[in-house]
């Protein structure tokens, strides 16, 4: 399917999604929310795809969602629901619902230019797309609400201090650490890529016990797969593994 607010490409085993309206500061729409729901449904389908990078168009990730238009689906959502792993390379100020499709990401790379914020409330209304979930789960509870609050815009430093964020770099450089990092997980064991971010993020809404009795049963189905067989049989052969997703 072809795509207008978004720009989709997938090559080696990873796939880039471009937020494509860089004249509005690439702000979401209903159009692109449809077109990002529609694209990460198929990359879940796709067995061929190991990783995802999220950025936006230009010199800015997303400045939140176009007031003019009322959103029936809401991105982050379905960005949250990619079972492989999601980097967000966040070229320019994610902003409002553009911090909300960020934190829907597994990991944030910044551009050290980039600012951050949930203004939403000075408009006199609440993030609607996970702000007020995820926020609090990736910095904790009090920067989250302080952020919230305030309705403040934070610098990259700040993000990267308060753990929004896992690093930051000159803009220039962005693309390429990003797509290093992605080629590093890409590398490894798709199907366990998968199981170990389903554990992870299941995990965090769970007792430790509930947790580690995911954790063991998803190591378990592990054993039933091609991809953990290659890779045993890679690692006594001294070889690097062709995983396959199976």
């Amino acid at each position: 399917m072809s795509y207008t607010d978004i720009l989709f490409s997938s090559e080696a085993h990873i796939a880039r999604v471009t937020l494509n309206r860089p004249d509005a500061g690439n702000a979401v729409n209903e159009r692109m929310a449809g077109e990002l729901e529609d694209v990460c449904r198929q990359i879940n389908r796709d067995n061929s795809i190991y990783a995802v990078i999220i950025t936006g168009n230009g010199d800015v990730f997303c400045r939140g969602r176009d007031l003019d238009t009322e959103l029936s689906q809401q991105p982050a959502g379905a960005i949250a629901a990619i079972e492989c792993p999601v980097v967000a390379a966040i070229n320019g100020d994610a902003l409002g619902q553009g911090l909300e499709i960020a934190l829907s990401c597994d990991i944030r790379i910044a551009s050290d230019k980039a600012c951050f914020g949930l203004p939403q409330v000075a408009s006199g209304m609440i993030p609607m797309d996970g702000g007020t979930q995820r926020l609090p789960r990736i910095v904790g509870r009090g920067k989250a609400l302080e952020m919230l609050l305030t309705a403040e815009t934070i610098t990259a430093a700040q993000a990267l201090e308060m753990g929004l964020v896992s690093s930051t770099v000159p803009p220039g450089k962005l693309t390429t650490e990003v797509q290093k990092l992605a080629e590093t997980i890409s590398a490894k064991g798709p199907v366990a890529l998968k199981y170990l971010k389903e554990a992870v993020n299941k995990g965090m809404d769970m007792t430790v016990e509930q947790g580690l009795r995911l954790e063991a049963d998803l190591y378990f189905l592990l054993h039933t797969t091609a991809d953990r067989t290659e890779g045993i049989t890679a690692f006594r052969e001294k070889r690097s593994p062709e995983f396959r997703c199976q």
